[in-house]
């Protein structure tokens, strides 16, 4: 199964998919998934019986969209199912930004991670992720609500303005403006 199509285990409660993966229900039913939330405005909620919860997150995934205050409902509903022994599914269109995001601040919260060491532990699980120059800077700012301190900082590159963790990646990208080499 592809990449896009599978659901990645973030903790054994907590689970991330796009919204591709998300539609294959013998998939959701094999994770024994109870709640789905879908962090997007235009992907259809799914739930293929009544013991499986479904919530949306309304958020786009645009740079100046708000998903920091989803970051302590988000987080909380998962941290309540996972003490049950339920298992939460995030998900929006694509799995890279809106969900990964959702995810961070889970891990933040409640099992004690730096923004740097959350990002990494899901980006270990689903080497996807990226999310969006906006919803860093809000990660940043939770993280320092959370923890007091910055583990993460918004950096000048080549690319334009990025957490300082892509700094690495960046650094033999070509840069274009207007049709030619810089």
């Amino acid at each position: 199964m592809s990449l896009w199509r599978s659901i990645h285990e973030i903790t054994p409660t907590l689970y991330l998919s796009s919204g591709t993966a998300v539609s294959n229900k013998q998939a959701v039913l094999d994770k024994k998934i109870n709640c789905i939330i879908n962090a997007t405005i235009d992907l259809p909620n799914r739930s293929w019986n009544s013991s499986i919860e479904v919530i949306r997150v309304p958020v786009n995934d645009v740079p100046h969209a708000q998903i920091y205050p989803y970051f302590d409902k988000v987080a909380d509903l998962i941290e309540q199912k996972s003490r049950r022994g339920e298992r939460c599914l995030v998900h929006c269109v694509a799995g890279v930004s809106r969900s990964a995001s959702l995810c961070i601040a889970y891990l933040i919260k409640y099992h004690r991670m730096t923004l740097k060491q959350a990002h990494s532990h899901v980006r270990h699980s689903r080497p996807v992720i990226r999310p969006n120059v906006g919803f860093w800077k809000q990660l940043i700012d939770y993280e320092k609500k959370m923890r007091g301190t910055k583990s993460v900082a918004m950096v000048h590159s080549p690319i334009g303005l990025i957490p300082d963790i892509y700094l690495h990646e960046t650094r033999n990208m070509v840069a274009f403006v207007g049709g030619s080499r810089r």
